[in-house]
C-alpha cells in the first residue's frame, strides 16, 4: 500500500543551489530523495512547500512523498538523518492523506529576513545575516512595511517571471523587531514572488536610513514597473520559518514569531 509521509525539515542553505533539485549542482531536495532511496530502496519525487533560492535557509519547510515502505515514523525520521549531511534535518514526520499537497495546501508561508545592524561583521553570522550600519529607524520601516499589506500587484518587488504569471500576492503580516544587535524582518503570505522578500527588505532600510520616504516607498509598490525596487539584498539572510495548514499535527508546536 502506498504512504504519503510529510517532512518538516530544517536546513542550512548555504552551501546547495536552493531546495528544488539541479542536474549540476547540490540541491536540498536530491539530498532529502537520495536519502529516501538509500532508506527504502525505492526512487521517489519530494515536492515541497517553497522552492528557496541558493543561500535561504529553512526551520520549518515542509515537503511529502509516497512510499510503499512499511518503516514506522520514528524509524523513518532517524533513517533519514542518519544518511543526510549535517546542513539538513528532518525535524519531525507524520502520516497524511494522499491527496496532501504541501504547495497547493499551504495556507501561508512565514519567512523572517536578518539584519546585523553593527559596525563590524560577525564571522560566525555571516552566513545568516546582512550586515548593515548602526542607525535604523525601524519606526519608519514597519510604517512603510504596513502600506503591503493586503491583496497588491507587487510586481515593483518581484525579480522576472515567465510571460503571463500572476504578480499578484496577499502579504498578511509584516513584523519588525529588535534582539539585541540584530532586526528581523518577518513576513506571513499566502505565497512570495522570485525575490520579493530581499527586495522588499532592502527598500525598507532604505527609508529606515531616510535615504527614501514612506511616500516614495509607497508610489514604487502602485508605480507597477517590474522590478523598480533595484537592490537585492543576499540570500543568506532569509530563512522559511514555517508552512501553516488547516488540521494537520505539526501545528501545535508551530515556531512563535519571536522565536
Amino acid at each position: 500500500m502506498t504512504r504519503r509521509i510529510a517532512l518538516v525539515i530544517e536546513y542550512d542553505g548555504t552551501n546547495f543551489s536552493g531546495f528544488q533539485r539541479q542536474k549540476n549542482a547540490s540541491s536540498i531536495q536530491g539530498e532529502i530523495e537520495n536519502a529516501i532511496e538509500s532508506l527504502t530502496r525505492r526512487e521517489t519525487i519530494l515536492r515541497g512547500a517553497g522552492r528557496t533560492d541558493a543561500g535561504v535557509h529553512a526551520t520549518g519547510q515542509v515537503a511529502a512523498f509516497d512510499t510503499e515502505s512499511v518503516l514506522p515514523i520514528p524509524q523513518i525520521v532517524s533513517g533519514l538523518n542518519n544518511y543526510l549531511c549535517e546542513d539538513i534535518a528532518i525535524k519531525s514526520a507524520y502520516e497524511v492523506s494522499g491527496l496532501f499537497d504541501p504547495r497547493r495546501d499551504a495556507l501561508s508561508r512565514v519567512y523572517r529576513y536578518r539584519l546585523l545592524e553593527s559596525e563590524h561583521r560577525s564571522p560566525f553570522r555571516k552566513d545568516f545575516t546582512q550586515l548593515v550600519r548602526i542607525g535604523l529607524n525601524t519606526n519608519k520601516m514597519q510604517s512603510a512595511a504596513a502600506t503591503l499589506l493586503g491583496t497588491h500587484d507587487f510586481r515593483a518587488f518581484s525579480g522576472s517571471q515567465p510571460a503571463g504569471k500572476s504578480y499578484t500576492r496577499l502579504l498578511s503580516r509584516i513584523d519588525i523587531w529588535r534582539n539585541n544587535d540584530e532586526i528581523a524582518v518577518e513576513f506571513e503570505g499566502n505565497a512570495f514572488l522570485p525575490q520579493q522578500i530581499r527586495r522588499t527588505v532592502a527598500a525598507l532600510v532604505d527609508v529606515g536610513y531616510s535615504k527614501t520616504t514612506i511616500e516614495k516607498f509607497e508610489q514604487m509598490l502602485t508605480s507597477g514597473i517590474q522590478g523598480a525596487a533595484q537592490k537585492v539584498f543576499p540570500a543568506r539572510g532569509l530563512t522559511l520559518r514555517e508552512v501553516k495548514y488547516t488540521g494537520l499535527p505539526w501545528r501545535e508546536n508551530a515556531i512563535t514569531t519571536n522565536n
